[in-house]
């Protein structure tokens, strides 16, 4: 269903009354597409808050991989960071369609006041849609004062994604003891495009990167490889399957058989395979092995879930089992048997689907928020344990609100809650999870490890 109020706002009697009467006014978000692949607004900005923990030529290559034209300052001087020549005229100086500022030499509570300093000047000059990356440290147990100001930049970053409207998002990357500027290219190309249009607001740590395999052809960074995803026949698992399709990879399309039809056109429109399966029977993963081809699997991506909503005190035992097999019981099974058979070779990658009612919790989805939560506990627990044994990584995307025909059937107060109710004020788009997918299943994202990133244009609800 059409987001009609998003319509509404941006015609001319939409703009004006939504303005006077100080109702949201979600911004047009830029998507990723063939014809606008990069951000647009101008070149990207490059400040450093005090000193540096990073390796400058390593973080120089990193960001000169994001198809923008870079410039780099140093600090700031009289409201223009040093370094750079302002060209005045109608915006007041330069425009930058993204500033990443270098935070990873902040050690105490008083060099806090160099991040300040540094995007400051530049908060007003961020182009509509533009990006805000801070790079910062693990915070370290053994030195209570640095970990102290390093954990000052999330509640900074986290309030700077809410405040910075027109569609701009702010983001904080850590790197942890070991990583390096290196080990996160794929992450700031990620979120520095238009693929990360709806996430904002989010802490994603950088370790030292796994072994794996380089990518395939340009543009094509899973050409060569297998990826199979779950709940592929429609929403947003079809979307995954046509965005690993997009990036090269050759598409196993899961399914319930129920579901068969669609499922085989999906599979056909992709150049993939379907596979028509109950993800919850007993022989699930020793039948999805024999489907592998001899290279095995190089991408698993759990996407498989059902809803079964009821308070507590009206909800049957049917509707909770339910929820519990499909959404996390046939994960954790499905898992432990491809690892046990070593369907996934070193460098390969698994991606849970978890959701923000896990995290924050939702009325009436006890069940649900319970099975999402499980997930978050099976990605922390097991990230280190694959990595280690297997060379896999392990990670999750936490869907908010997501257009699809699941959330049209949602009433629609409750409906307009969930679009309104984040940094964005609107609701997201299964492509948008699926560029998140895509990320966290790159050959070059083998540092990211363990994560669960939110794909909900920093929803008001939970953290």
């Amino acid at each position: 269903m059409a987001d009609r109020y998003l319509q509404w706002t941006r015609s001319g009697p939409g703009r004006f009354l939504s303005r006077r009467l100080g109702l949201p006014r979600p911004a047009p978000l830029h998507r990723w597409s063939e014809r606008r692949p990069v951000l647009e607004g101008g070149p990207l900005l490059h400040l450093t808050a005090g000193r540096t923990a990073c390796d400058g030529t390593e973080l120089a290559a990193a960001l000169g991989g994001c198809g923008l034209e870079v410039r780099t300052g140093t600090g700031a001087e009289a409201g223009t960071p040093s370094g750079i020549e302002p060209r005045t005229g109608a915006g007041g100086g330069d425009r930058f369609s993204a500033v990443v500022l270098d935070a990873t030499g902040i050690r105490a509570v008083a060099e806090l006041r160099e991040v300040h300093r540094a995007l400051h000047p530049v908060a007003r000059r961020i182009a509509g849609g533009g990006r805000v990356v801070v790079l910062g440290a693990a915070p370290d147990p053994a030195d209570h004062h640095r970990a102290a100001a390093q954990q000052a930049l999330e509640g900074f970053v986290r309030s700077l994604g809410k405040e910075v409207g027109g569609g701009r998002t702010a983001q904080l990357l850590r790197l942890a003891p070991g990583a390096s500027a290196a080990g996160a290219a794929s992450t700031l190309r990620f979120l520095l495009s238009p693929k990360s249009a709806y996430v904002s607001g989010q802490v994603v740590e950088i370790a030292a990167r796994l072994p794996g395999t380089a990518p395939g052809a340009p543009g094509r960074p899973l050409a060569g490889r297998t990826a199979l995803v779950t709940g592929a026949g429609r929403g947003i698992g079809e979307a995954v399957a046509a965005t690993l399709a997009r990036d090269g990879a050759h598409v196993l399309c899961l399914d319930v058989p129920q579901a068969e039809r669609d499922l085989a056109a999906v599979a056909e429109r992709l150049g993939g395979t379907p596979l028509p399966l109950d993800i919850t029977a007993d022989d699930a993963g020793a039948r999805i092995e024999e489907a592998l081809p001899p290279g095995g699997l190089d991408v698993l991506v759990h996407n498989a879930g059902i809803t079964r909503d009821r308070r507590l005190a009206n909800m049957a035992a049917d509707r909770w089992d339910a929820v519990l097999e499909v959404n996390l019981d046939s994960v954790l099974r499905t898992t432990d048997h491809l690892l046990q058979a070593k369907a996934l070779p070193d460098g390969g990658r698994i991606v849970a689907t978890a959701s923000i009612a896990g995290l924050a919790g939702n009325t009436g989805q006890t069940n649900y928020a319970a099975s999402k939560a499980g997930i978050v506990g099976l990605v922390r627990a097991l990230a280190p344990a694959a990595a280690e044994r297997h060379g896999v990584t392990v990670n999750a995307v936490a869907p908010g609100f997501i257009e699809t025909r699941m959330t049209d059937a949602v009433p629609l107060l409750i409906r307009e809650a969930g679009r309104r109710m984040n940094s964005l004020a609107q609701g997201g788009l299964p492509e948008d999870v699926a560029e998140t997918t895509a990320w966290l299943a790159h050959p070059e994202s083998g540092a990211v490890n363990g994560q669960v990133v939110r794909v909900c244009g920093q929803s008001l609800l939970g953290a």
